[in-house]
């Protein structure tokens, strides 16, 4: 437990705090980059540790909450088909698409399976050689290697039954297009640790030039996170701005590069739609064509239709959940917060997945 307890040791928590305080002049604004950051920031409180002039803005650091309602319609549309067995992580399960969510599709009758790894659903393809086996593969680049071992292993064993439908995101390029917006309140950012820890640090440093915005990479503890303000701060209150690894202990520079040939190998870079904040050029990922056997945006073309029982999703249209993702607001701005919009009747993603800025808030806070 040394990696958990040393990095919530309370001492070292009032050691950072104190640094804080003692460095932060000026009023700054930083982003955390992960949903992972923003539960530890929520669940340990760590605004009210900092003094008054410094904000934490929440970006779009889960994939489940930025994926797309044309993906997740077309999931639902895949589900749907009988010779399917449908699986996914659980966070997906109540992601509401257009009209329903996977959670309610096999309430009425859809085989749809919440498996806690794609190495699972290989097995269900090695049992049911009968079934077309559907694996949802969600995430940023720290999840797509997961996936991606997955594929390769059912090639090896030749199982013609499996595919992924695809929903992976890049993060450098979100990063950017906040940044260039010409309105947006960033000084710095904290950026996620497991990411850099398969891809490397290499792709921030170009924006943290370009946009004069330090990136501070950090891990997912309170110590790890006020490390990351410490770090940040330092940099602003000295007119600094480049890459910074708060995070060694996990983060190479170079990343991994087992995963990162596998992703070279396996995937090639596209345009990307973000739920609630629009299209971001190069910021997704799809199979490469040597791979569209195992594709299932390939072998089940989307027809546009998801024939569902279930009522239409009511809400979302007053979701402000990309408004807090590009950081213009903050979830205290949403007038349907922990009233009308809650885990049991979600208006948006983020009040559903694990990670969710939304849902952080309303168990923590």
């Amino acid at each position: 437990m040394q990696y958990v307890d040393d990095y919530r040791n309370s001492d070292r928590i009032r050691i950072l705090v104190q640094a804080i305080r003692k460095e932060a002049v000026h009023p700054w604004q930083i982003m955390e980059i992960c949903g992972g950051q923003t539960h530890t920031i929520a669940r340990y409180r760590i605004e009210e540790m900092l003094p008054p002039t410094l904000g934490i803005l929440h970006g779009p650091g889960c994939p489940v909450c930025v994926t797309p309602e044309s993906i997740i319609d077309h999931a639902l549309e895949i589900a749907a088909r009988p010779e399917v067995i449908f699986t996914s992580f659980g966070d997906m399960m109540r992601v509401p698409g257009s009209h329903t969510d996977l959670l309610h599709l096999k309430a009425c009758g859809a085989d749809v399976r919440m498996l806690y790894s794609p190495l699972d659903a290989l097995v269900l393809a090695e049992n049911h050689p009968e079934k077309e086996v559907v694996f949802f593969a969600i995430g940023f680049e720290t999840t797509a290697p997961v996936h991606l071992m997955a594929l390769k292993e059912a090639e090896r064993k030749g199982l013609k039954n499996f595919s992924l439908l695809c929903s992976l995101f890049a993060v450098p390029p979100a990063i950017e297009m906040i940044l260039s917006q010409p309105d947006h309140k960033i000084d710095g950012f904290l950026i996620a640790g497991h990411v850099c820890a398969i891809t490397g640090n290499e792709a921030y440093h170009a924006p943290a030039t370009r946009y004069r915005r330090p990136m501070i990479v950090t891990g997912f503890e309170p110590v790890d996170i006020l490390y990351g303000i410490y770090k940040c701060i330092r940099q602003l209150e000295r007119k600094e701005a480049r890459v910074e690894n708060a995070y060694k202990r996990a983060v190479a520079e170079n990343g991994n590069p087992e995963a990162r040939q596998l992703m070279e190998e396996a995937l090639e870079p596209v345009g990307r739609e973000w739920r609630g904040i629009g299209l971001i050029p190069a910021s997704g990922f799809a199979l490469r064509e040597i791979f569209s056997a195992y594709n299932a945006e390939k072998k089940f073309p989307y027809k546009g239709q998801t024939k569902t029982h279930a009522s239409a999703v009511k809400g979302e249209k007053h979701c402000i959940a990309g408004e807090i993702m590009k950081g213009n607001k903050q979830v205290s701005d949403c007038r349907y917060f922990a009233t009308a919009c809650n885990p049991q009747q979600p208006f948006g993603a983020p009040m559903v997945s694990a990670e969710g800025v939304c849902a952080a808030y309303y168990h923590y806070q």
